[in-house]
């Protein structure tokens, strides 16, 4: 399903830094028109009736499941929360401190512990569906949190088989998309950021041996533009010209991941 839209595009590379997941590569301040085709496709999950088009808009389900949502104090992990509950979920966020989720205490759990704990998340993980998490180090990195994505795995991959919830939904990052040209993600991550490469890829890798039925969820830059139910999607590879996506769009992705157990150990890429 592919079709030709237009967008504009430049010679010219800038950097932008937001937190581990936004800092990515955007096109310059130099205004061309060029076109391409998209070579990525949007899954049924959007649709409930059938396949939606390249360019369709998310349709919400009505399943209501219980999820615990780790790192949701971050910028995608409030916006899964805020979607989560607006669509009838019942959440529990799993948090050292609550302090940025107090506009949702009514409408969420919350439960304090350490996510680098195995015991805390085993003692707080069980009688959800489902776990979806947004997780990450704060930027900038220091040398502690070097490998702290590997220890999160770790710890999660651990707790989790003690808990008979066996479904995870992760964000990771798109510069591990060694095939990716346009974005070059994996060379540029690897130059300028080899730590958060490195760090991410082993945490996936955790995951990968795992038994649980997880699926990596790679963003590339990461805005803080509004829900718009309209992104491309593509298992194992990031779209032609993936260079930007909302935290809304990712949270609303990770949702219906979370929901109907789409991309079962499989890796996605996801941009506007």
């Amino acid at each position: 399903m592919a079709s030709t839209i237009r967008r504009r595009v430049s010679p010219a590379w800038r950097w932008r830094t937001n937190d581990l997941y936004g800092r990515f590569f955007v096109f310059g301040n130099k205004k061309s028109i060029a076109s391409f085709s998209q070579y990525s496709y949007l899954y049924p999950i959007w649709n409930t009736n059938g396949p939606a088009n390249v360019q369709g808009t998310a349709q919400r389900t009505e399943v209501n499941v219980k999820l615990i949502v780790l790192g949701a104090t971050g910028g995608t992990g409030l916006e899964i929360v805020r979607q989560a509950t607006e669509r009838g979920h019942l959440v529990t966020a799993f948090v050292r401190s609550p302090d940025r989720l107090k506009q949702f205490l009514n409408r969420i759990t919350v439960k304090q512990g350490d996510l680098l704990n195995s015991a805390d998340l085993q003692q707080a993980i069980p009688g959800h569906d489902a776990v979806v998490s947004a997780f990450g180090p704060r930027v900038p990195i220091s040398k502690d949190d070097g490998n702290l994505l590997q220890r999160f795995a770790v710890a999660l991959t651990r707790a989790m088989p003690h808990t008979e919830v066996r479904r995870v939904v992760v964000e990771s990052v798109a510069f591990l998309f060694k095939d990716s040209v346009l974005p070059p993600a994996y060379l540029l991550g690897r130059l300028l950021f080899p730590r958060t490469v490195a760090d991410a890829s082993a945490m996936e890798q955790v995951f990968a041996e795992s038994e649980l039925d997880w699926t990596m969820v790679r963003p590339p830059q990461l805005t803080d533009k509004p829900y718009t139910g309209k992104y491309r999607v593509r298992e194992g590879h990031l779209p032609l010209f993936g260079f930007k996506i909302s935290r809304a769009d990712v949270a609303d992705f990770m949702l219906k991941a979370a929901e109907n157990h789409a991309s079962s150990r499989k890796v996605v890429g996801v941009c506007n």
